[in-house]
C-alpha cells in the first residue's frame, strides 16, 4: 500500500510541473507498454492467491490451534495468546494481497477482459476479487473498498461489512454474467495450459461454482442474525447445490514442484511454515486440538498419545513421532504453553536418512495442490445450516457426505509427498463411519459434530473460515469440544478472544491514522473488538 502512496504523488509532482507532456508520453510508449493483458496478468495473480493467504494462515492458525509455537516467547506464540506481535507486519499480508499484490493488476486483468471482450477472464477475474475481498473483510473487519485505486487519493475510508458483504455479491454477479458470455476470440487454449488457469483450466462451469461456493460459505457465515433461519440457511443450501459435486470439483491451485517458482507455500522448501528455532511466529508443531479430534475426540474421549486411531485420517494428516521415547506415537503441544521438545513432530513429518529436507506430509508437500474451497467445506456448512433449521434428517446426510468427500480430499490432495501415505481405502471409511466416532442416526446428531468434523476437514488449510467458524460461535466448548479453553490470565488483551486482525501496519497506522480512530483501530484492544457478521 505504501507504494500506492508514492505512486500517486509521484503523479502529482509530474503533472503540476508545467503540463509537460513528454514526461508523461512514457505510458503510451508502443516499445514499453505500461498495460498488460488480461493472459499474462492471470498466472501470477493464482500464486497472489495462495502467496497472500499462506503467510496470514500461519498466524490465524495460531489463533484457531492448527499450529503451535516452541517456547513462551512473545515471538513464538503471541497469536496463540490472542494478541499480535507489536510493531509487526505479521497478520497483515491478505491485506497487502487484496491492495498490492492482486490490486492493481487485478483491476487491470478486469478492465482489459471486459474492453476488449475476453469474458472468460472477466469472470475469472470478478469471481477471484470477491473471493479475495470476502478474505479482507472476515480478517479485519472494515475495509476499503473501490477508493484504493483512485488515483490521486491519499487516505481512504473504511466500509463496515454490510456494504463489503453486498459489494462481493455484486462481483459475485458480475462473475455470473461474463461466465456464460462467448469471447468472440477463442481464449480456451490459452486457459488450459499451464500459464493459463491453474484451478480449472478455462471451465466456466467450475468458475461459476466457484462463485456459488463464495455465496454459500459467506451466507454461513451469519448464524446469529434473526434472518438466518428464515433466509440465510436456505442460501447456504441454494448455493451449496449449485456449487461443487464433489471433491474433485475443488478450488486448488496446481502446483508441480518443477523449480522453486512453481512449488506450494505450505510445502517444505518455501519455509513459510518454520522448521527451526524456537521464536518464530510460524512455528510449525503439531497442537493437542486436532490430535484430539483425529485420536477419539470428536463424539468421545480421545486416546493420549495414540499410535492408531479409528479415523484413519490421523496416520495421513498428522506425522508420529521418531524420538525414541515416543517412537509411532501421535503426540502434541498444548497452545499457549510452549513445547521445545525435540520429540514433537513438524507438520512436515521426518527428513528421511541421508536427505536435507522434509519430505512433506498431507498437503504440506511442496508438489500438493493448495486448496482455496472444498466440496467436504461446503458438506459441513449445508449441514449447520439445516441443523440450525432443524431439518435434522437433511443434515444428517449432508454431515455424512461431508465426512465421505474429506476423506477423499484426503486420497486426492494429501499424496503429493515424497513418499506418500497409502490411499484411504473403503474399508476403513466404512469402519470409521459406523463408528461411535460418528453419528448413527439423526437423531444423535449434534452441532458439535458437525462442527468437529468440519475443524478436521478445515484444518491445515482453510485457516480464516475456519476462525469464522470459531468467532461466530464466540469459541464455545459445546460447539467445538476438543478447542483449549484459553485461561483469562494467558489472553493478553483483557483476558478476551480474538475477533479479528489489526489492519496492516505500516500502510494504515502510518498512512491512514484519522481512519483508523473513527473505528476504535488506535485502541490496544482492537483485535478483541467483534466483527459484525458474528453480531446478533
Amino acid at each position: 500500500m505504501k507504494r500506492l502512496y508514492k505512486l500517486y504523488i509521484a503523479a502529482a509532482i509530474l503533472l503540476m510541473a508545467g503540463g509537460c507532456k513528454k514526461y508523461l508520453d512514457i505510458n503510451t510508449n508502443p516499445a514499453v507498454p505500461q498495460t498488460s493483458k488480461a493472459e499474462l496478468l492471470l498466472p501470477p495473480i493464482l500464486f497472489q492467491m495462495t502467496n497472500g493467504t499462506s503467510q496470514d494462515y500461519r498466524f490465524i492458525w495460531k489463533i484457531t490451534q492448527n499450529l503451535i509455537g516452541a517456547s513462551t516467547d512473545d515471538g513464538s506464540i503471541a497469536f496463540e495468546k490472542h494478541t499480535y506481535i507489536r510493531s509487526s507486519d505479521n497478520g497483515g499480508v491478505i491485506w497487502r494481497m487484496t491492495y498490492v499484490d492482486l490490486g492493481l493488476n487485478l483491476e487491470n486483468l478486469i478492465n482489459d477482459a471486459v474492453a476488449n471482450q475476453k469474458y472468460e477472464y472477466a469472470a475469472i477475474g470478478y469471481a477471484i476479487k470477491a473471493w479475495a475481498y470476502q478474505q479482507t473483510t472476515d480478517l479485519h473487519g472494515p475495509i476499503i473498498l473501490d477508493e484504493a485505486f483512485t488515483p490521486g487519493m491519499l487516505k481512504f475510508p473504511y466500509h463496515d461489512q454490510p456494504e463489503v458483504y453486498a459489494k462481493v455479491r455484486f462481483y459475485c454477479e458480475q462473475s455470473l454474467k461474463y461466465s456464460v458470455m462467448k469471447s468472440p476470440l477463442n481464449y480456451a487454449t490459452q486457459l488450459a495450459s499451464v500459464t493459463g488457469d491453474g484451478i480449472y483450466k478455462g471451465d466456466m462451469a467450475k468458475w461459476r461454482k466457484f462463485v456459488y461456493a463464495i455465496y454459500a460459505l459467506q451466507y454461513s457465515h451469519l448464524i446469529n442474525k434473526p434472518e438466518f433461519k428464515a433466509m440465510y440457511a436456505d442460501s447456504v443450501v441454494k448455493y451449496t447445490n449449485l456449487s461443487f459435486a464433489n471433491e474433485a470439483e475443488s478450488a486448488t491451485v496446481y502446483f508441480s514442484a518443477a523449480s522453486q517458482d512453481d512449488t506450494n507455500p505450505f510445502g517444505p522448501t518455501l519455509g513459510y511454515i518454520n522448521t527451526a528455532g524456537t521464536t518464530s511466529a510460524y512455528y510449525g508443531r503439531i497442537s493437542t486440538t486436532i490430535l484430539n479430534y483425529l485420536a477419539g475426540g470428536v463424539k468421545g474421549t480421545p486416546t493420549v498419545n495414540p499410535t492408531s486411531s479409528l479415523d484413519p485420517r490421523l496416520s495421513r494428516m498428522l506425522p508420529a513421532s521418531t524420538a525414541a521415547t515416543t517412537l509411532g506415537r501421535y503426540i502434541a503441544g498444548v497452545p499457549t504453553q510452549g513445547s521445545s521438545t525435540s520429540a514433537l513432530p513438524i507438520v512436515f513429518g521426518s527428513i528421511p536418512a541421508g536427505a536435507t529436507i522434509y519430505n512433506g506430509k498431507y498437503i504440506f508437500a511442496d508438489a500438493a495442490r493448495y486448496p482455496i474451497m472444498t466440496y467436504s467445506q461446503l458438506r459441513f456448512a449445508k449441514a449447520e445450516a439445516l441443523f440450525l433449521q432443524g431439518k435434522t434428517a437433511d443434515a444428517y446426510t449432508a454431515y455424512k457426505e461431508g465426512i465421505s468427500g474429506h476423506m477423499v480430499f484426503c486420497n486426492t490432495y494429501g499424496r503429493s509427498s515424497k513418499t506418500p501415505d497409502p490411499l484411504i481405502t473403503d474399508a476403513e471409511i466404512n469402519t470409521y463411519l459406523t463408528s461411535t466416532e460418528v453419528a448413527q442416526s439423526a437423531a444423535t446428531l449434534t452441532l458439535a459434530d458437525i462442527m468437529g468434523q468440519k475443524y478436521i476437514a478445515q484444518w491445515g488449510w482453510a485457516g480464516l473460515e475456519q476462525w469464522n467458524d470459531l468467532r461466530k460461535y464466540h469459541y464455545d466448548a459445546n460447539v467445538f469440544r476438543q478447542f483449549y479453553q484459553i485461561p483469562a490470565a494467558d489472553l493478553l488483551l483483557g483476558g478476551k478472544y480474538a475477533y479479528r486482525f489489526r489492519p496492516r501496519y505500516n500502510s494504515e497506522y502510518v498512512w491512514n491514522t484519522e481512519e483508523l480512530r473513527k473505528w476504535g483501530g488506535l485502541d490496544i484492544d482492537y483485535m478483541t473488538k467483534e466483527t459484525w457478521f458474528s453480531q446478533p
